[in-house]
């Protein structure tokens, strides 16, 4: 008799199971129903903010430090950072941003291999709503941009200039190695050149070339430049990577007595002017981690909606065998 009243309750609560279970299946919304419920990592996925970085060449110290300046302050944040190296082919860079489009970044740190070539990439940004940081070097059709954050590149070459023209009071023939696809470049050039029209004995640029802002063509240009005119004074070169070639030519050819200037204030040029004898003048010097640091922040205004600079142009100071011990050699400033 037990036995089968204690089979009767077992039978009971089954049924009752059975019931509650088809009962489940058969009511309610998608939501109520959690045999597809999300997993805590599809959640996450979703709501994860990503940041595309393209910059000119990643193998520029340069860019690499600006990279890890961002990365500090994103991370903090818990953002994720993509980037992809165009190594300065401007298509590269084209396709890689139109990858980045559809990873689905929601704002892209940029600085362009080509300042009028990217204006096809900036138009499939807009178009994406994924939201543009130009730094360092300007896009030309700066109406796509939500901010730029840069340099005060005119001044980088006003401030070579001046130091020429301090260290040459009786003029002489100048070099130019350009990259006319860079505007931060464009800029530098341009200040320099304005700055030397203002001396009182003249300089004649006798040459110039467009290096693509690569080592390998800013030592080649120079070694052609150095042939045709040895009696050169300077070599105004529009970045640290520049001078390094220019330097390289000139230690081939033997001569001593040729002022190089450069653009950055990079770890390789101030260690060139702790040297008792070297042919580096002088570097106008910006800061990668500053700008890097300013540039993630200014992202992240941005997309929590919070009051930005459309705006900010950082300051550039010369650094020379006087001041160098101040900088240090070993990292950027």
């Amino acid at each position: 008799m037990k036995k089968r009243v204690l089979f009767g309750i077992i039978a009971a609560v089954v049924t009752a199971a059975l019931i509650l279970v088809a009962c489940k299946k058969s009511v309610g919304t998608p939501e109520d129903n959690a045999s597809v419920s999300e997993t805590p990592e599809d959640i996450e996925e979703k709501q994860e903010i990503r940041i595309g970085f393209s910059a000119i060449d990643m193998e520029n110290p340069y860019f690499i430090t600006l990279e890890s300046a961002v990365k500090e302050v994103l991370g903090e944040e818990e953002y994720k950072l993509v980037t992809k190296d165009p190594g300065t082919d401007p298509d590269k860079q084209a396709d890689q941003i139109q990858e980045m489009i559809e990873e689905g970044i929601d704002a892209i740190i940029l600085s362009p291999v080509n300042w009028e070539k990217i204006t096809p990439s900036l138009e499939a940004l807009h178009t994406a709503g994924v939201k543009i940081i130009n730094v360092d070097t300007q896009v030309k059709k700066m109406d796509y941009v939500d901010a730029y954050i840069g340099s005060d590149n005119h001044s980088a070459g006003v401030i070579c200039g001046e130091d020429l023209i301090e260290r040459c009071p009786e003029g002489g023939k100048v070099a130019i190695l350009e990259c006319p696809t860079q505007n931060s470049i464009n800029d530098r050039i341009t200040g320099f050149e304005e700055q030397l029209a203002t001396a009182e004995k003249g300089f004649e640029v006798v040459a110039r070339e467009d290096t693509g802002g690569e080592f390998e063509k800013a030592l080649e240009a120079s070694q052609r430049i150095l042939k045709e005119h040895p009696d050169i004074v300077a070599i105004m070169c529009g970045n640290d990577q520049l001078a390094v070639g220019a330097k390289t030519a000139l230690n081939i050819a033997k001569l001593d007595e040729v002022l190089i200037y450069g653009v950055d204030g990079s770890p390789d040029i101030k260690k060139e002017l702790k040297k008792p004898e070297t042919q580096i003048a002088g570097t106008a010097a910006q800061s990668p981690i500053s700008m890097g640091k300013s540039a993630a922040r200014l992202v992240i205004d941005i997309l929590e909606g919070n009051e930005y600079e459309k705006e900010t142009y950082e300051e550039v100071f010369m650094i020379n065998k006087d001041n160098v011990d101040m900088y240090g050699t070993d990292s950027w400033q």
